[in-house]
């Protein structure tokens, strides 16, 4: 499912912002991108995520300000005293003319920089990373769900369809032995129209029930009646459902081709294909549902 949230949280003269974004995935994948000093959180980053979400990839960011004026720069001056005396040292050996500026010893590496934070003054930091990642994660969340309502309701409408389009194939199946007897009945008559004799009644008996066992569907069309209906119950269910779903529409395409390899008859065919074609968007959909 799709879906953004940020938030931005503050603490101990730090400012932090952090943005989620989710796009469709069948599975979980989380990736992170996080300022230099936290690249060693990214698993607690994934846990958080982990703990809210079950399918998706997302991808969070993490941006961070250090407010403090002291925290965002610093004077390294025995270092710059160091380098000084290195490189008045270094014109003396080489007799080299050239005074040494205050702009020169500043571009040196090190003279000025953010401190560098410890491990225990990063985890105090991290404590804004985690709680603007829970607030970016609610507003995500929040989004999702609106969106979930809106595939629930248009899943069911397909679901209902579906239900109607079984109950064609119901309706139709018990009139196909019918059509084959009678179908059978005749042909017999015109082969044997030449014999004199007229085809028997238990051999058309026995034929109709032989063509009856090899496509009989009923079993298919309860059980795709029973997977529907979960499937149904399982859209009103709270929490996550999306792969209950996505087992419940393998299994529903199981029993549709199943009908269509079995019932020889044109109408039951032209259903089996609607079907399919109405399951393969309802097959699309699911794989947007957490």
């Amino acid at each position: 499912m799709t879906g953004f949230g940020s938030a931005r949280r503050g603490a101990r003269g730090l400012a932090v912002d952090v943005e989620v974004r989710s796009v469709n995935h069948r599975f979980l994948q989380v990736k992170s991108r996080l300022p230099s000093p936290w690249t060693g959180f990214e698993p607690e980053i994934e846990e958080e995520v982990r703990k809210r979400l079950e399918r998706g990839s997302v991808y969070v960011n993490v941006a961070a300000r250090h407010t403090a004026p002291e925290r965002q720069l610093r004077l390294n001056l025995p270092l710059a005293r160091r380098y000084a005396d290195l490189l008045r040292t270094l014109g003396r050996s080489l007799r080299l003319d050239g005074s040494l500026g205050i702009e020169d010893l500043a571009a040196l590496p090190g003279v000025l920089g953010a401190p560098e934070p410890d491990l225990r003054e990063m985890e105090q930091e991290f404590v804004a990373v985690r709680g603007a990642l829970s607030g970016a994660l609610s507003r995500l969340v929040a989004m999702r769900e609106r969106e979930g309502k809106a595939l629930a309701r248009d899943l069911d409408r397909r679901c209902a369809a579906l239900e109607k389009g079984v109950g064609r194939v119901a309706k139709r199946a018990p009139a196909v032995v019918a059509a084959y007897r009678e179908k059978l009945r005749r042909r017999l008559a015109e082969l044997l129209e030449g014999a004199g004799t007229a085809p028997r009644e238990e051999d058309l008996a026995r034929e109709a029930a032989l063509f009856a066992d090899r496509c009989d569907v009923s079993e298919e069309i309860t059980r795709l009646r029973a997977h529907l209906g979960e499937f149904r119950r399982t859209l009103r269910r709270p929490g996550a459902v999306g792969r209950t779903l996505d087992f419940l529409v393998q299994e529903i395409f199981r029993e549709t081709n199943t009908i269509g390899s079995k019932a020889a008859d044109a109408e039951i065919a032209s259903e089996v294909v609607a079907l399919k074609g109405e399951l393969e968007r309802v097959r699309e959909q699911v794989q947007n549902v957490e």
